[in-house]
């Protein structure tokens, strides 16, 4: 059975080697990437975020965060799946942990920015009911996608 947990300094070799896996596939690291992989406490959890890692087993097999923007706003960031684990819902998994959080931490939007290459997440992220927005404020380079969720009813 497939856990979520918060992220704990023990897991960032698998954080790093999960997100590094599919960013080094498509050739899209890029320095903001690696500054937040070689330090998520630092980047992402110190400065009101947060990271949560799936398990099975003990085994971590996805990852995903929230990176807070500013008040009423955080970031979908550096969601990644074992490839040995893609297809049984655990990024569905991960996606539903982190808009609930999300929701919980009073946010009124959740953002991501993504690459166009990555068909199955941008479909992921389209049923979970986030829209195609434009391209703005971000200092990722290869970053040719921006979705937004509406968390206000």
């Amino acid at each position: 059975m497939v856990s979520i947990v918060p992220y704990q300094e023990k897991y960032l070799p698998d954080f790093k080697r999960l997100n590094l896996e599919w960013l080094e596939k498509y050739k899209l690291t890029e320095q903001y990437d690696l500054d937040i992989l070689n330090d998520p406490k630092g980047s992402i959890i110190n400065k009101g975020g947060c990271i949560f890692i799936a398990l099975d087993n003990d085994v971590v097999v996805g990852t995903a965060g929230l990176s807070k923007r500013n008040d009423v706003e955080y970031e979908l960031v550096k969601m990644a799946v074992d490839p040995v684990s893609r297809g049984i819902g655990i990024g569905k998994l991960l996606l539903t942990h982190c808009i609930d959080t999300a929701k919980k931490l009073k946010a009124e939007k959740l953002i991501l920015f993504s690459n166009s290459q990555l068909q199955t997440a941008l479909t992921l992220y389209n049923r979970f009911g986030f829209v195609h927005v434009e391209v703005t404020d971000t200092e990722m380079l290869t970053a040719d996608v921006r979705m937004e969720l509406n968390l206000i009813n």
